[in-house]
């Protein structure tokens, strides 16, 4: 028991130790004020009176609170376990070093997100997910892999405490989905899920080939942030052109007997928005806009980003058409990002939303890529 006893405090010390760097990333004073401010100014009778700026700031005080919650819960749970250590010791009581250990592991899993955090100070980093998922060629078979992620998304999103809503959802005539764009509302929603962007790739046996041969299909995933309608995003009306359709999805009968559903596709860039959600065609129509605004801003910021990648003679992979994780369901289970290393054979739970272990190692790695420019 000796051993253990001291094997555990200096765990404790270590995890003390990590706790203290990563917390100095996070201003918590500044936190702490901004969040009075906050309270200061929803206490005002006419708050609600704009509506949009009033959630704006609600999900604001509800993102500084989380966080500072995190940091309380870590340093209360710290000091639990120093004082079970001690009354371990005093009692010589050994059960009381399983509930340490324990709290231990749920520590280590608390600062390893929180230190992903650190690595999200982008502009718009702390915002909402806007996820588009489209099939690539192959038919019903990546039809059926593009709802398969889509699935993946909103598991992972359920897990994550976040808010999902599909904005559009293009279904396949005999099985799966066209496409799917999807809003992630939650604190760091979008920083998290860039490291999304890409194709994926899945290799298995067809459900709907008769001979039962593998395949391999392709999807592609889109992420951009949820931007303020605000930003400076120049689109001339001459640039768009806006259809409007019957929607497809959940709604009832109106959305059977209008054309509610709206698409946008902006000419100069080829980039095609569609919202249905909404039973207005006024309302999909500013979402599909808003949508647009945030793919353009997207697409100018990895233009850069390439831009710089050949003024400085380097390789990215941020273009559309390179696969950044395999899924491979036969001969063997696997899946493995390409970009990071990370692989895993529990196929089950990657499918079932656990790709934490994926974005966490990829934010890390373009952490440290910036770090030693």
């Amino acid at each position: 028991m000796i051993e253990r006893l001291q094997e555990l405090r200096e765990k404790v010390s270590k995890l003390k130790e990590r706790y203290s760097e990563i917390r100095g990333y996070f201003d918590i004073e500044g936190m702490k004020k901004r969040l009075s401010e906050i309270e200061e100014e929803m206490s005002s009778p006419d708050f609600w009176n704009d509506q949009k700026r009033a959630q704006s700031i609600s999900m604001e005080r509800n993102r500084i609170e989380g966080e500072l919650n995190t940091f309380s819960t870590i340093e209360q749970k710290l000091e639990d376990a120093e004082v079970l250590l001690e009354m371990a010791e005093e009692e010589n009581e050994e059960s009381l070093l399983d509930e340490v250990e324990e709290t231990l592991k749920q520590l280590q899993k608390t600062l390893d997100s929180l230190e992903v955090k650190t690595v999200l100070s982008g502009e718009f980093d702390k915002n909402n997910a806007i996820v588009t998922i489209h099939a690539g060629a192959g038919g019903t078979e990546s039809c059926d892999w593009a709802e398969m992620l889509m699935r993946m998304y909103l598991r992972w999103a359920e897990k994550k405490g976040f808010e999902a809503e599909i904005l559009d959802l293009q279904e396949n005539e005999e099985a799966g989905i066209k496409s799917a764009t999807i809003l992630i509302k939650g604190a760091y929603a979008y920083g998290l899920l860039r490291a999304e962007h890409g194709t994926h790739r899945l290799v298995r046996i067809s459900p709907f080939d008769a001979n039962a041969r593998r395949h391999t299909s392709f999807c592609g995933v889109i992420v951009v942030p949820e931007i303020d309608e605000e930003i400076d995003i120049e689109i001339r009306d001459e640039d768009i052109r806006v259809d409007t359709f019957r929607a497809s999805g959940a709604g009832g009968q109106h959305v059977n007997k209008t054309d509610s559903a709206v698409r946008i596709t902006h000419i100069p860039t080829g980039i095609v928005v569609t919202c249905q959600s909404e039973r207005s065609q006024i309302q999909n129509r500013q979402r599909a806009m808003k949508i647009l605004k945030a793919r353009l801003y997207e697409y100018e910021r990895r233009k850069r980003e390439e831009k710089l990648a050949e003024v400085k003679g380097e390789h990215r992979d941020i273009a559309w058409g390179n696969q950044i994780r395999s899924y491979v369901f036969h001969p063997y289970r696997l899946v493995k990002d390409h970009r990071t290393g990370v692989e895993t054979s529990n196929v089950n739970a990657v499918m079932d939303g656990d790709i934490d272990q994926f974005i966490e190692a990829y934010l890390k790695q373009k952490a440290r890529a910036t770090q030693s420019k």
